[in-house]
């Protein structure tokens, strides 16, 4: 394993964290004050931050270079130390047209729609003139495994007829939102759990497309992007919009959930690096019975296995991300179910030791550890809960071991 940046990406290094330094920390307080006057639109020092990331060329890093002509010019490994800096900010991915949902829907066009369904979607996405959704989990069943979703999308002609309730769907509460993929069952009979689903574009226009409400996250609705409760009441597209083919659905979101599970661990390091440089500047800082807490052996404890955790993480993200590059997300099941498992739990860590060193501060609205670790706690159970990794991970291992006890 070599992870030695290239002068190149350590230039992007560079490049991200200034831009951040100078653009995005001293604006976090300004980016949620204009949220809560508008919740749903992006906000002006939103819409300001891209034009300038834009502009620099700080844009669409995180499309590896196996996507041809709209790659972002990087590798998996390549890109996780610059995903890693906009994770200690948690609106700054968008800024660099590198947030969630759209990355992974962006893969999924990028890979398996067709030229019509690229040029109408992709392009724009890609530009960053309008955001999406992708809308799978449901209330009613467990939606951990796939093969469970119940929406039913019938073909009628020409036409698909959509119909379910879908919720947590991220991003779909925006103004900006123009287009969701939604998965459901166009074979719900057959014999193969695998190929009973489909994804096909909904657009957010369409009519019978009802956003219920915005779901929250221990009480943060994460405004403007929102996680929407949505009813899909007799929903018409045309069967054009297919995407890669009826009974492919299983397949694009195992595609699609592979890259975006290691992006999102990224951006756990990174959260959990700035709690770890908070904690320390804290105990650096902060007298407590006449003394800096620095001088405590517990809060010098706490930041040693911090700094420990936060660095084995990384590193083994590190190695996720090459051998995706190497062998393909099949190859590399393994490894990222392991970082998706330690990443958010190892953030959990850290940014509750943060936030006790920060004492009452510490959960309040003066820092950002408290919706940091509402996010991270969340995605303990997003793209996929802890539970369903180790089990499969666990299953895989001791069925490579009773193979090469039996050679």
């Amino acid at each position: 394993m070599d992870f030695v940046y290239s002068e190149k990406v350590k230039d992007l290094i560079v490049q991200v964290k200034a831009f951040m330094d100078e653009n995005l920390y001293p604006n976090e307080n300004l980016f949620h004050e204009q949220v809560k006057q508008d919740p749903w639109k992006t906000p002006p020092i939103m819409q300001e931050m891209k034009a300038k990331a834009k502009a620099q060329g700080l844009w669409n890093f995180f499309l590896p270079l196996s996507y041809g002509k709209y790659s972002g010019g990087l590798t998996n490994l390549e890109y996780a130390p610059l995903a890693e800096q906009m994770g200690k900010v948690l609106w700054a991915s968008e800024v660099f047209n590198c947030s969630s949902p759209d990355t992974g829907n962006m893969e999924v066009l990028a890979k398996y729609g067709n030229e019509a369904q690229k040029k109408q979607w992709l392009e724009p996405l890609l530009s960053g003139e309008i955001r999406s959704a992708f809308a799978m989990t449901e209330p009613d069943v467990a939606s951990s495994d796939a093969t469970n979703i119940e929406t039913s999308i019938v073909r009628d002609g020409d036409e698909y007829v959509i119909n379910g309730r879908k919720f947590y769907i991220s991003g779909a509460c925006r103004e900006s939102c123009e287009i969701m993929i939604v998965m459901g069952k166009t074979d719900p009979e057959n014999t193969n759990r695998y190929v009973q689903q489909s994804q096909v574009l909904v657009p957010m226009n369409t009519p019978g497309v009802n956003v219920i409400r915005p779901m929250t996250v221990f009480g943060y609705d994460d405004a403007p992007e929102g996680h929407a409760e949505i009813i899909f009441d007799n929903v018409r597209v045309p069967i054009t919009n297919i995407i890669a083919g009826e009974g492919r659905g299983f397949e694009v979101a195992q595609g699609r959930l592979g890259p975006g599970r290691i992006h999102h661990c990224m951006r756990s390091i990174g959260m959990a690096q700035r709690a770890l440089e908070m904690m320390c500047t804290r105990a650096n800082t902060r007298t407590v019975f006449g003394k800096l807490l620095i001088k405590n052996q517990s809060v010098r404890e706490d930041i040693a296995k911090s700094h420990c955790q936060v660095e084995q993480s990384r590193l083994l993200n590190l190695k996720a991300a090459q051998t995706i590059d190497a062998v393909g997300v099949k190859g590399a099941k393994d490894l990222i179910g392991m970082i998706k498992i330690v990443a958010p739990n190892m953030a959990l860590d850290v940014i509750d030791r943060a936030i006790q060193i920060h004492g009452g501060a510490g959960v309040s609205q003066d820092t950002f550890l408290p919706h940091a670790f509402a996010a991270q706690r969340c995605l303990r159970l997003a793209d996929g809960p802890d539970q369903v990794h180790m089990m499969q991970l666990g299953g895989a291992l001791a069925k490579a071991q009773a193979e090469a006890d039996a050679k």
